[in-house]
């Protein structure tokens, strides 16, 4: 799925340097909006940040979305970026866009997506690859990491030269070998400043890592824009045909990697008590899926594969609703998926998804409760007027609060003070 989910997992229907946006029918000013964002511009060029040299460096390309999102918001405000990142194996990733992409580490590897032979290959050039990638970091004033996937060994491997920023897109890993949580907390103590995309995590660190409140920042994740601008999307997967498809029935999506705590099981449970609507499951399974496939009634629908960039618009297009019950979670690029669409909100009260309700741009159920779910799932469906609000909600967040723009301005604060004290 083009790397877009968990943090593989952005796109927002608002621009903010349009005079006047609509969004599904609903027209409103936005000129005060363009002159306070053409404002802020202004100055954070002129506070020294224009010409400071970034890496940001993703060893794996676990999220090339989300890289190229920061990449190419940081270039629009005048830094000058390198991302640091290996060949993304499932697919195209999007081209530069005012920044440069290196492929620093496990180019030329045989093997396809998912292989042991590839997973061999970069485990026998992980550790000359970072060591070339640290010389590397000469050339920068700020190295910011987004992954560091071999915590155990890269701790070892970090420069020390250089400030070091560090993004946790998950604050300690879900589903953990043995030693990888130690490993991953001293990471985040190697850091000069960690960000974190809520609030929520921004407690936990301090709380289960013990990391000084000083040196977490909040920076929220913001929409992928840059998938509703494909020029050339596919159409609807061949697996989606049916009533959803031609518009005769909504379409409630869930979306992403399919792993355990996303509660897709929980979803199929509710879905028993929803009527005159088709749900789509899509995006790559990451667990067995098959009691799930067979238990599922004919008004599910499975795309059971990675999903290229150029199918995700199509598919968000259809959706009237876009659900989100995880067991766990700190930030999801499905969600910013969603919020850059527009796409209507029903999440689970966990992790950083609260504090995406409580500003209108989601509706929450409790996290497990199928029969919670089924009710508010049917609720949406049958109101197309709070779908609209949720919608209306989803894209202000994407266009201000929470836009790329804003996010890069916190980067490069974030930079300026780490380069000062470092």
């Amino acid at each position: 799925m083009g790397g877009v989910d968990d943090a593989v997992g952005d796109l927002g229907v608002i621009h903010l340097t349009d005079d006047r946006a609509r969004l599904r029918g609903t027209t409103y000013s936005r000129s005060s909006g363009a002159r306070i964002l053409a404002c802020t511009v202004q100055l954070q060029m002129q506070s020294g940040n224009e010409g400071m040299k970034v890496q940001l460096v993703d060893p794996a390309a676990y999220t090339p979305a989300y890289d190229h999102a920061l990449a190419a918001a940081l270039s629009a405000l005048g830094a000058q970026v390198e991302l640091a990142t290996a060949p993304f194996p499932y697919g195209e990733v999007p081209e530069p866009d005012g920044y440069s992409r290196v492929e620093r580490f496990y180019g030329g590897l045989p093997g396809g997506a998912g292989s042991k032979v590839l997973r061999a290959g970069r485990a026998v050039r992980h550790i000359p690859d970072m060591r070339r990638w640290r010389r590397s970091t000469n050339a920068f004033d700020v190295v910011h990491a987004q992954w560091l996937a071999v915590q155990g060994l890269d701790v070892h491997l970090l420069p020390s030269t250089k400030p070091l920023v560090m993004t946790a897109h998950d604050v300690l890993p879900r589903e953990p070998r043995p030693g990888q949580v130690a490993a991953q907390a001293k990471l985040w103590g190697h850091a000069d400043a960690v960000v974190v995309h809520t609030e929520h995590g921004r407690d936990r660190l301090i709380a289960e890592v013990g990391l000084d409140p000083e040196r977490v920042t909040v920076i929220p994740h913001g929409p992928f824009r840059h998938l509703s601008q494909i020029a050339d999307p596919m159409p609807l997967p061949a697996e989606l045909a049916g009533p959803g498809s031609r518009g005769e029935k909504p379409v409630v999506l869930s979306f992403g990697l399919m792993r355990p705590y996303k509660g897709i099981d929980v979803l199929l449970e509710a879905w028993r008590e929803v009527t005159d609507a088709e749900l789509w499951i899509v995006g790559r399974p990451r667990m067995d899926i098959s009691e799930l496939q067979a238990a599922a009634p004919d008004s599910v629908r499975f795309v059971a594969r990675f999903v290229d960039d150029r199918e995700i618009a199509p598919i968000f297009n259809a959706a009237s609703l876009c659900v989100l019950p995880y067991r766990e979670i700190d930030q999801s690029g499905v969600l910013a998926t969603a919020l850059a669409f527009g796409t209507p909100l029903l999440v689970s009260d966990v992790g950083g998804f609260p504090e995406v309700a409580q500003r209108g741009a989601a509706k929450m159920v409790p996290a497990g409760d199928s029969a919670a779910l089924a009710d508010a799932i049917n609720g949406l469906v049958a109101d197309p007027a709070a779908r609209e609000r949720l919608a209306l909600s989803a894209s202000l967040l994407a266009a201000g609060e929470w836009s790329w723009q804003r996010a890069a301005e916190l980067h490069l604060e974030l930079y300026s003070r780490v380069i000062a004290s470092h």
